[in-house]
């Protein structure tokens, strides 16, 4: 489209496959949208958009993600409060109808199988190298390898027996993030069924995780692959895991973390089998559509919404849908 639409802590820029989120980072910004600083969302990796009205004289415009789209979304698994989801834009009550304007315009562009979980990550992740301070050590990840490094004031003995900790992502079947706003938050890695190397001795993982060699935690794998089995050990005694808690491991720190391990877990494991691609606005569109759209457009116009130059530009376009 083309179009910046500027609202509360986000800026949304419209381009033809995708909208660019670019977070502010004023103090009032939520911590997590400074640390991501920017977000490229394929529209193929949304569901569905909503406008709804927000608080204090505001409307929200809500960009759906697919599930599975998302590694920063998977991670999370519904844990982010409602202010600081990535996906919502603020804006005053008064721009409702340019904000309604762009949300039609946004479910014209959703993929056919928008309905449908993704089959791989659309989003990309966080970047790595990436660090945080947990409560019991330190995590790193260099974009192959998750690294524990415990402290002596926090770890448990469990963990210093074990010694400090590194593990190939090609090992994992995925992540647990338990938000650090939570009573016992944590960051727990699942190791694959067959049972990794022990990096300290060279042996099986199983002497850490119990004798079945399971790894996870009560709650599944983030992306979807099945751990080992049920998890055997608390996380403060898990040498797979990090603990949160008393400003340690907050999460504009620790999701990112989450969701680049997970992606790139996801990226290690075998691609299913491809299939045809879909055609995303194959064809001409509905005549009606499309008049109905720039009788919306020239509402925008008359009411100074939309300048003489985005009005003849956006008409020329959508004329030639038809």
């Amino acid at each position: 489209m083309g179009d910046v639409l500027a609202g509360i802590h986000a800026t949304w820029e419209f381009d033809t496959d995708s909208v660019l989120i670019r977070f502010e980072r004023g103090i009032r910004t939520p911590k997590l949208f400074q640390s991501l600083r920017e977000r490229r969302i394929p529209y193929a990796a949304l569901s569905s958009v909503t406008l709804t009205p927000g608080k204090r004289g505001t409307v929200v415009l809500r960009a759906v993600p697919r599930a599975g789209a998302d590694p920063l979304v998977e991670a999370a698994s519904g844990q982010l409060k409602e202010g600081c989801d990535p996906y919502r834009l603020v804006l005053p009550a008064e721009r409702e109808v340019l904000a309604e304007y762009y949300a039609d315009e946004l479910r014209t562009l959703l993929d056919p199988a928008s309905d449908e979980p993704a089959d791989r990550f659309l989003v990309a992740a966080p970047e790595a190298p990436m660090n945080f301070k947990a409560y019991d050590g330190r995590a790193g990840f260099d974009g192959d390898r998750v690294s524990f490094r415990w402290s002596w004031t926090g770890a448990s003995s469990a963990k210093w027996k074990a010694g400090d900790q590194t593990f190939k992502v090609s090992e994992l079947a995925g992540i647990v993030w338990r938000s650090p706003e939570a009573l016992d938050g944590y960051l727990r890695l699942l190791p694959r069924a067959a049972a990794p190397v022990d990096h300290r001795t060279g042996g099986s993982l199983g002497d850490l995780h119990g004798p079945d060699g399971s790894a996870s935690a009560g709650a599944g794998s983030a992306d979807g692959v099945p751990a080992a089995a049920p998890l055997t050990r608390a996380a403060d005694q898990d040498p797979a895991a990090v603990l949160f808690g008393l400003g340690y491991g907050p999460v504009h720190e620790s999701l990112p973390f989450a969701a680049a391990v997970l992606e790139s877990v996801r990226r290690t494991q075998p691609a299913p089998a491809a299939s045809a691609p879909a055609l995303v606005n194959a064809g001409r569109r509905d005549p009606a559509d499309i008049a109905e759209r720039i009788h919306h457009l020239g509402e925008l116009h008359r009411a100074g919404l939309v300048t003489d130059a985005e009005y003849t530009t956006k008409k020329a376009q959508l004329l030639a849908e038809l």
